[in-house]
């Protein structure tokens, strides 16, 4: 016995060292090269300006309220609160003393020039395939065009033993793409315009980021879409489901045309659907919003050129049973009644809405969805779409949360998730319950990751 436990020590010992070296071997990563035009050239600075869109760098290091990219905003993640880092060119607290390769290995490697590793929450995994020329745009625009603000950046609130920092360069070293050995090939794609989009979803977008499922040990389980789980749908990110982006017909994107993906992408709303979650929201009127008409049209062909996942435990056939019997006034079900008294003046009985008003439930991929907890949110809490350049209005959808027990919300839901043709899994009091409970947390500054932060 005390040779067997005399084994196994040595093993274990073996092992930690071997992790050790592992994670404290340095990285090599290849020098970024000047642009022929020098670092200055306003056309370089106008390049990184719109990657900087692109890509929502203002989204996760501008805090509401604070000058824009001095960072402090906090961010949730599995194992705590996660503070964005001052990306403006101050010397002392922000990127003013990076050189262009600093920048590049913390931008597409996710290390700092002191040599740790940035937590993933960083999409460094998503900008490992931006070429040099990017990066250099990047980093011309963020260091000469951006204001630099002294903003202290604040550390993450993680219990020991998962702060220990080293153990992420083993995480990077698996599981993220290496850029100097990874990076994107338009000749994949037989459509230069599919390729333009599949660089801008798979790079500077960082789509996948949300909408692809995580394994256990938190990484994407694909970065591109040679796997079916690629931007397969993602994890409840604020509340909000991370939807199937992949031509399902389902809770996909396979009924939609690629000017209704690209409408959406532009004002939020296409004739037929709205984003109802603020992330995506916030996506659409920091980011996509300003993008121009031909990038967004080879965004939404990338999406479309994407076929189903086909893991969807839910289908659309469409079907007017439901219309028929709504008009009758026949009203089998519990469900039916609470529609019929406070759903149909906008949805119609026959679920299909009004053209850019009100969305239609018949084969709405939130409908459809396998977890049901955006469409729960949005009965309980209602959500309003926010006002962009080309669709001002801030239409709203009130909340019913005052109005609906968890019994009732369940009811309605499984009514509209079985009618029309929709056939998805029944929706249970409990499920809501766990939602309703969830918002009065993040009412009274308990469950957000902000309101986490802000009372400590």
């Amino acid at each position: 016995m005390r040779k067997i436990l005399l084994t196994l020590l040595i093993i274990l010992v073996l092992l930690g060292i071997g992790a050790l070296v592992f994670a404290f071997w340095p990285t090599n990563s290849r020098p970024v090269a000047v642009p022929a035009g020098g670092m200055a050239d306003a056309g370089l600075k106008e390049r990184g300006h719109y990657l900087a869109l692109a890509a929502d760098c203002g989204a996760c290091h501008t805090k509401p309220g604070e000058a824009p990219f001095s960072g402090g905003l906090p961010l949730a993640s599995p194992v705590g609160v996660i503070y964005s880092s001052n990306i403006t060119p101050d010397k002392e607290t922000g990127i003013g003393d990076y050189s262009l390769d600093d920048f590049a290995r913390a931008v597409r490697h996710g290390i700092t020039p002191a040599g740790a590793t940035l937590y993933p929450a960083m999409p460094y995994p998503s900008y490992a395939i931006m070429p040099d020329a990017d990066i250099a745009a990047l980093y011309a625009y963020f260091t000469q065009t951006v204001p630099a603000v002294r903003a202290e950046n604040r550390s993450a609130e993680i219990t020991w033993p998962l702060s220990m920092r080293w153990p992420l360069s083993i995480w990077r070293k698996l599981y993220a793409p290496d850029p100097d050995q990874v990076t994107f090939d338009p000749a994949r794609y037989t459509d230069p315009v599919i390729a333009r989009g599949a660089y801008l979803v798979l790079g500077p977008g960082h789509c996948g980021a949300c909408h692809t499922p995580r394994a256990i040990t938190l990484q994407e389980v694909a970065l591109d879409e040679r796997s079916t789980d690629y931007l397969s749908g993602g994890p409840v990110i604020d509340g909000w489901v991370a939807v199937n982006l992949r031509g399902d017909n389902a809770d996909g994107l396979g009924t939609w045309s690629v000017e209704d993906i690209a409408a959406t992408l532009r004002g939020a709303r296409n004739p037929h659907h709205a984003v109802i979650g603020k992330p995506m929201q916030q996506v659409v009127t920091d980011s996509m919003q300003h993008m121009t008409d031909d990038d967004r049209l080879a965004i939404a062909a990338y999406l479309k050129s994407l076929q189903g996942s086909g893991r969807s435990k839910s289908e659309f056939v469409a079907d007017i049973g439901t219309t028929k019997a709504l008009a009758a006034g026949q009203e089998p079900e519990v469900g039916a009644e609470i529609y019929l008294d406070n759903c149909a003046a906008c949805h119609r009985t026959n679920g299909m809405g009004d053209e850019r008003v009100f969305p239609r439930i018949a084969g709405n991929p939130t409908v459809l969805a396998d977890d049901p907890a955006s469409l729960i949110r949005l009965v309980l809490a209602g959500s309003s779409l926010p006002g962009t350049q080309t669709a001002p209005s801030r239409l709203g959808m009130p909340g019913f949360d005052w109005r609906l027990s968890d019994t009732q919300v369940a009811e309605l839901l499984t009514f509209i998730r079985r009618g029309w043709g929709n056939r998805a899994d029944a929706v249970s009091a409990d499920q809501v319950a766990d939602v309703r409970k969830t918002i009065a947390d993040e009412r009274k500054g308990e469950g957000t990751a902000a309101s986490l932060a802000e009372r400590k």
